[in-house]
């Protein structure tokens, strides 16, 4: 089963087990997926679905912290626990290791040399690794291996 499909059948689920924290975060991330279908008019694919789910889980890290500086408790569990559901559908996150591994593999590949050749990296590590590690961490790793 398709990520699309899986969110769509743990909605209903969430209805019946009258889980609403649940079917409020699946349901703001159909909006986004029906967003793609509408506008793009294209089915969606799993990579898709992740990058929407890797944007959704970036903004709940966001208003997290800003929650957290405003010394807003409650809207901090709130996000907390949207975070938790939608990590449920992201694949396990790389190791630091692993990250290392892979992006030297691809500085090698492309011929990368120096920091000039940061953005050819770049592309190909973001396709290759896809939501297994955020943009940043692939940031670091490729500046720390290149610098």
């Amino acid at each position: 089963m398709n990520l699309n499909a899986q969110i769509k059948s743990d909605i209903k689920d969430a209805m019946r087990a009258k889980d609403v924290q649940k079917r409020d975060t699946l349901r703001n991330i159909q909006v986004a997926i029906k967003d793609i279908e509408v506008n793009q008019r294209r089915e969606v694919t799993d990579s898709d679905v992740e990058a929407i789910l890797m944007k959704y889980a970036k903004q709940r890290e966001d208003a997290m912290s800003q929650f957290k500086d405003a010394g807003r408790e409650d809207l901090v569990e709130k996000e907390l626990a949207e975070l938790a559901i939608v990590k449920t559908y992201l694949p396990e996150p790389m190791s630091d290791e692993e990250l290392e591994s892979v992006v030297k593999e691809i500085v090698a590949s492309t011929g990368a040399t120096s920091m000039r050749d940061m953005g050819k990296v770049m592309g190909v590590a973001k396709k290759e690794i896809g939501s297994r590690a955020d943009g940043g961490r692939i940031n670091l790793c490729v500046k720390k291996l290149l610098g």
